[in-house]
């Protein structure tokens, strides 16, 4: 009943939040006066964010539009190629005067609380030397419970079935979440000898094997029963969604997770904020905004995938094991001889531990040594290995480089 309480919550603030809009919109007025004293920027910059603290934010576009391919700007624009209940297969089709033959990349984006467009800049950066394919994941409280469940089983399944869309050219480029389920997906392609399996696969920040280096990520996921996650975390969608009375991980608690880690961050970045809106800093608030508008959409999980992955991946570490089977067919690894394998992970990654990505190698003996790379970036959190400055200064170069000599 939690969800609903919150729901509730939301609801009746809704007064406030337009009064409060209202307020801030007349105070900041640039043909008031009084707009541009300090009184007046201090009152309105605590009305926004009162404004933004009690909204309820809905996914985010992409909002790629265009690019710029060998010099020349080109539009973008998203081309649905499959669609299944929990996510569609988005491709960002650049309008090409000359046809090209750049990698073709799908990008397994996290099912992990975010929306894929947290990989916003991660696409951005693929454009313009490759043809670029992500799996935009469904927030399951819009999901009509006529679609069915969703497990760790049915995400391989959407793996396997988005791969085979695509063909064998395809670079796999899976951050952070997928990195266990793509490897198995990979895996069992590869022991069923389907002509679909990838060219390559990259795991970025994936927990592949959360024994190693354990974060305090892994130690909560292995803290409790998954009897104890059921009952706490596991909560029905309120009526007024489509996907009404399905058994869900709340965004709401895997956004509180997410800020828990770092709150003192969390608090200096809005005390900043305020300030930025009080002295007129209005490029910093700018950005401050795009951040947190993207940081603060969160979806719901399906309750039984994410109860798969805590006992799978955090609990009883099935695939490192070495026990992980999908749907009675054992899963192993070692069957991988032809996909080449990258890994990267970030020396200050506090969600994925240093060791727990490049394990896959291990799990992988028989890719040969040319085709097999990894990648430490040092002074890089776990955010930072797919977006910013040094994604795309060092990171995205070396991978680049990587799939480019096993095509």
């Amino acid at each position: 009943m939690l969800y609903q309480a919150i729901e509730a919550h939301l609801a009746s603030l809704a007064p406030a939040r337009m009064t409060a809009r209202w307020l801030h919109q007349m105070m900041s007025h640039p043909m008031l006066p009084q707009s541009y004293t300090t009184g007046f920027r201090a009152a309105a910059a605590w009305l926004e964010m009162f404004d933004r603290a009690t909204q309820q934010r809905t996914k985010p576009a992409f909002g790629l539009e265009a690019t710029e391919v060998a010099g020349e700007r080109v539009a973008v624009r998203e081309e649905v190629l499959a669609e299944r209940p929990f996510c569609r297969l988005l491709h960002f089709a650049r309008d090409l005067k000359v046809p090209r033959n750049d990698p073709h990349v799908l990008v397994v984006a996290p099912m992990s609380g975010h929306h894929a467009t947290l990989l916003r800049g991660t696409v951005e950066t693929l454009l313009p030397e490759h043809e670029v394919t992500i799996t935009d994941w469904t927030d399951a409280r819009m999901v009509p419970l006529r679609a069915g469940n969703f497990d760790l089983a049915d995400y391989i399944d959407y793996v396997i079935d988005f791969l085979r869309i695509l063909g064998p050219e395809t670079h796999v480029l899976a951050v952070c979440q997928p990195s266990p389920p793509v490897l198995a997906a990979i895996a069992l392609m590869a022991a069923a000898g389907d002509v679909s399996r990838p060219r390559s696969l990259t795991l970025m920040g994936g927990p592949v094997d959360t024994r190693v280096s354990p974060t305090a990520v892994n130690v909560v996921g292995d803290s409790q029963s998954l009897d104890w996650f059921e009952r706490k975390v596991i909560d029905l969608v309120p009526p007024h969604y489509p996907g009404a009375m399905r058994r869900v991980y709340p965004g709401f608690l895997q956004l509180g997770g997410f800020m828990s880690m770092n709150p003192d961050r969390h608090v200096q970045s809005h005390i900043e904020f305020f300030h930025h809106l009080v002295v007129g800093d209005g490029e910093s608030a700018a950005a401050h905004r795009r951040f947190y508008d993207e940081y603060l959409s969160v979806m719901d999980l399906s309750a039984d995938f994410y109860l798969d992955t805590i006992r799978h991946v955090f609990q009883e570490h099935s695939l490192p094991r070495g026990v992980f089977t999908h749907r009675g067919a054992p899963v192993k690894p070692s069957a991988i001889r032809e996909t080449a394998l990258m890994t990267i992970e970030g020396e200050l990654d506090d969600i994925s531990g240093l060791g727990q990505t490049r394990a896959a190698h291990d799990l992988c003996p028989n890719i040969p040594a040319a085709k097999r790379r990894h990648l430490e970036q040092a002074g890089v959190g776990h955010y930072g290995i797919f977006n910013g400055r040094k994604w795309r200064q060092f990171i995205y170069p070396a991978w680049a480089d990587f799939i480019r000599t096993v095509r």
